[in-house]
């Protein structure tokens, strides 16, 4: 006979975890799919010191693990695969991951988003070594020393005035003449002293031994290459790179409610298509449409999904 899942959650960042958890609390049956490790983005950061009550200086790991182990202590199934085809629209739901069909009452969507890598050599090497895509997560590791920013638009010039909170110079590097952020955040980074500006420049190796220690770059007008190397005394440097976020919705199927490729909720965490809210069908975490995307936020979307989720299969 078929088995039938309560609860199929989708991504095993802490939006994808908390929902589990929460579901499983709630006595239902729970599968909980990752294509890859759990944890998510956050899986990558060096420590969270913004998440209520953790550990201070923590691992993200570490903190996606607890979750994770909280997750195993209710009975939460797990599955390493991808969902590559969905089936959402009748009672039950139908996901194919990797030639076999899961069937369950509902689906919550917490697959998250990724980074827009530069492609630079060395960049994935380094990353959680002196790379990062997240400020507010790594930003203050590098207090009193040198960092560089690479992204022009809004993100990449907030995150670079948000960063000399804690570095001693921030380096912007753009790879056009002129930014595309607005241009009250421009006016922003440009009265900022510890701001300096380098326009017309792209990052072609990020350098180093254990940590980052230096990169190359290659002006976009005359081709000539430059080096910007940690402070001396500092023995490693921040690169921040903000040229976008991309989130993991290509496989979803094309009646669900996208807005910039996020999933559209309500407070209910409910996926909207253009017709209302898909039945037994929720979102959560940095996969919707949201306009805050941390730790916290992220499994306050996972509890509100679960419970909304119960309510469901209970009406």
């Amino acid at each position: 006979m078929e088995k039938i899942y309560d609860v199929v959650v989708v991504g095993a960042g802490p939006a994808g975890l908390s929902a589990a958890l929460y579901a499983a609390r709630a006595n239902l049956s729970v599968l909980l799919l990752e294509r890859m490790k759990e944890g998510g983005q956050i899986g990558l950061a060096s420590a969270v010191e913004n998440y209520p009550g953790g550990v201070r200086g923590e691992e993200g790991q570490a903190l996606v693990d607890r979750m994770a182990e909280q997750c195993g202590h209710f009975g939460v199934e797990r599955l390493r695969g991808e969902a590559l085809g969905y089936d959402l629209l009748g009672e039950t739901k139908r996901l194919n991951v990797a030639g076999r069909e899961i069937a369950s009452k509902t689906v919550i969507i917490a697959t998250g988003r990724r980074a827009v890598q530069l492609g630079a050599a060395g960049e994935t090497e380094f990353l959680g070594r002196g790379v990062s895509y997240c400020a507010a997560c790594d930003g203050p590791f590098f207090n009193g020393m040198d960092v560089v920013v690479v992204g022009g638009g809004d993100s990449a010039l907030e995150e670079a005035v948000y960063l000399t909170k804690f570095a001693r110079k921030v380096t912007l590097i753009h790879r056009r003449d002129s930014f595309r952020a607005a241009k009250y955040i421009q006016g922003k980074a440009r009265a900022n002293g510890k701001i300096d500006f380098l326009l017309n420049s792209v990052v072609r190796e990020i350098k180093g031994g254990d940590l980052v220690e230096e990169i190359l770059l290659e002006n976009t007008l005359t081709n000539e290459i430059s080096h910007i190397r940690a402070g001396e005394g500092d023995g490693m440097m921040g690169v921040f790179i903000f040229v976008g976020q991309a989130p993991n919705t290509d496989d979803l199927p094309g009646y669900l409610r996208l807005e910039g490729g996020y999933v559209v909720t309500d407070e209910e965490m409910r996926a909207l298509t253009a017709h209302g809210p898909l039945p037994g069908v929720f979102a959560a975490g940095d996969v919707r449409k949201k306009s805050l995307r941390q730790v916290v936020t992220a499994a306050a979307d996972g509890a509100v999904a679960a419970v909304s989720a119960d309510s469901y299969i209970n009406r």
